[in-house]
């Protein structure tokens, strides 16, 4: 008998905590799933469940799943293999400088940390904006 390995990632079904008042439900999910493979509990590669299966879980309907699925898809968070799965993207090394590496490895970070204390996108952009501000005012004083 063949067996195949299949590689599997952590049960990321175990992190999820859907807040009736934290906004649609495909957001939530959305923001989850970027903030784990941003908190690198997910690494380029690993599985991530099933429409169905984590609909199931989550007791939601796959449509839900499947608009937070899409949207990482379009985001290169995740990407999809018809027959085989929905995987972590991984980034091409070789089409990033050390600098957009900085750069995404920070965006990432920030995005994690304002979506764990449940910051909407728009918000956290503002304080990101704010905070880019305060540094131009600050630089400005030093000369």
């Amino acid at each position: 008998m063949i067996r195949h390995e299949h590689r599997r990632g952590p049960d990321i079904a175990s992190m999820f905590a859907l807040r009736p008042a934290g906004g649609p439900i495909w957001k939530q999910i959305e923001e989850t799933i970027r903030r784990v493979v941003a908190g690198r509990h997910l690494r380029p590669g690993d599985p991530v469940p099933s429409v169905r299966q984590l609909a199931r879980t989550l007791s939601v309907t796959p449509n839900t799943v499947e608009r937070a699925y899409q949207r990482l898809i379009a985001a290169g968070v995740l990407l999809s293999r018809r027959g085989r799965g929905t995987f972590v993207a991984g980034i091409a090394e070789a089409e990033s400088s050390p600098r957009d590496h900085l750069l995404q490895d920070a965006a990432m970070r920030f995005a994690a940390t304002a979506s764990a204390v449940g910051a909407p996108l728009d918000e956290a952009v503002n304080e990101l904006a704010a905070a880019y501000r305060r540094l131009d005012d600050a630089s400005v004083l030093s000369q």
